[in-house]
């Protein structure tokens, strides 16, 4: 079966409504992937930094009941961090953040996983934004690598510049999923579907975008585009979405047995009707996750699988 390894920020969202409500939970991009992927049945480790303080301490149970590990080395923080999501009418949202991110000196998984995955502000920022880069590279020797870039333009600041780091590490990937958001913030509206098929040509056997209720394109390394639609949802939320969509489409290649370095020139030849049903499948994941508030990726059982 093997480990998946998630590398990045765990935090505290604070959740602003057009009600004006105000409500509180555990998030952060990276620990709602590891959730997402614990709650499909898999063997995830999360390395974050996170501190001994009541934040930390409900990010940790939170963790924990979906049954994410934390990796050696990731409660070192001097504070847990905060981002703080205001929604819009349509259940859209913008984020504040009061954030550190740092990888300890000696943090490491304890096993050595088939697939790490890593994406947003963890990536980006630094001085953990570096060591991320390292831990990624090093590990393409035993692993699939996995990016979703999460643009956050309130602490990504410069787009050239968040760009250029957000490049580097797509090179570096097998796998990226990708909003078409985040591509037109990170490129000043540049044609979404050229970057895409720009970036796929760079090294990843596949960079997926997605469109929200548009539905998502897998552009694959040999110049395929395979289409999937978006289920029709009454949406509460989109917190967490993508997350959730990476979750399943990182479980969905390895039910195909595709991830391991040793299924790196086999990831690259995917047929046409895996990732169609791969995208189906993450769709009707982050559909799930729409309907309902905030980060709350589904189960196996809640698909019907387990």
């Amino acid at each position: 079966m093997g480990t998946a390894l998630v590398i990045g920020e765990a935090l505290v969202d604070v959740v602003r409504r057009t009600d004006g409500t105000v409500d509180s939970h555990p998030g952060g991009s990276p620990a709602n992937v590891a959730i997402g992927l614990a709650r499909l049945g898999r063997d995830v480790e999360l390395l974050t930094w996170l501190g001994a303080d009541a934040h930390g301490s409900a990010v940790r149970a939170h963790l924990e009941a979906s049954g994410v590990r934390l990796a050696p080395g990731s409660e070192s923080a001097p504070r847990t961090s905060v981002a703080t999501a205001t929604l819009d009418a349509t259940g859209a949202a913008t984020y504040d953040f009061d954030l550190t991110w740092e990888v300890a000196g000696d943090a490491a998984p304890t096993t050595e996983p088939v697939v790490v995955h890593t994406g947003s502000i963890a990536a980006v920022i630094e001085p953990g934004g570096a060591d991320v880069a390292r831990l990624l590279e090093a590990a393409r020797a035993h692993a699939t690598v996995t990016y979703d870039p999460n643009a956050r333009p309130a602490l990504m600041g410069d787009p050239e510049h968040a760009r250029a780091i957000v490049e580097g590490i797509v090179a570096t990937a097998d796998v990226v999923k990708v909003s078409d958001e985040d591509i037109s913030w990170l490129t000043g509206g540049a044609d979404v579907d050229a970057i895409a098929r720009g970036w796929a040509g760079t090294g990843p056997a596949l960079v997926v975008v997605t469109r929200g209720g548009d539905g998502a394109t897998a552009f694959v390394a040999d110049g395929r585009e395979i289409s999937v639609p978006a289920p029709s949802v009454e949406v509460a939320d989109t917190v967490g979405a993508g997350d959730s969509f990476m979750g399943g489409l990182i479980d969905g290649l390895w039910g195909a047995d595709l991830l391991g370095a040793s299924r790196r020139e086999a990831l690259h030849a995917v047929d046409d009707a895996t990732v169609t049903a791969v995208l189906e499948r993450c769709a009707r994941i982050g559909a799930i996750t729409v309907s309902r508030p905030g980060a709350n990726p589904p189960s196996s059982a809640e698909l019907g699988e387990g």
